[in-house]
């Protein structure tokens, strides 16, 4: 029988040393604290709008008969990319869609596009940008919607 790896002092230099950068990322990253609180408020709200958005759409779906076109909508969370921005995405099937809310003030829109290509087309908008940002939503969700739907 082979003996388990040993969990003893040897391992407390490694827990010190990631502790300690741990302590240098912390620092490094406690400025944009505020900013990424801001971002993930903003998504949150977002993705409020756009879950309210797709009751409707499926509802309306459902009432044609299509209950089988359902879109799932992921809950916020740090970025996959950029460790100050926060996102939530739609999915049905392979087609994906992003919004990205970026703690320096700015939303991207990503997509429509099938997960394993290229992700895109993008468009961003600041943070007070709100009749930009209401229409560029609206249409982003329809383009992604349309896309979702056609087999």
């Amino acid at each position: 029988m082979s003996t388990p790896p040993s969990t003893g002092p040897a391992e407390q230099p490694l827990r010190q040393r990631l502790a300690a950068l741990g302590k240098q990322i912390g620092d490094r990253e406690s400025p944009h604290a505020e900013s990424l609180e801001a971002a993930r408020e903003l998504a949150l709200r977002l993705r409020r709008v756009v879950a309210e958005g797709l009751a409707g759409f499926h509802a309306a779906a459902a009432e044609a008969g299509v209950r089988h076109l359902v879109v799932e909508l992921s809950e916020p969370r740090t970025d996959d990319k950029h460790l100050r921005s926060v996102e939530f995405d739609l999915q049905r099937g392979r087609h994906r869609a992003i919004i990205t809310v970026k703690s320096r003030g700015q939303v991207t829109l990503v997509g429509p596009f099938r997960q394993g290509k290229d992700e895109g087309p993008c468009q961003s908008f600041p943070f007070d940008a709100d009749e930009e940002l209401e229409e560029g939503l609206a249409e982003f969700l329809e383009r992604f919607l349309e896309e979702a739907a056609t087999p």
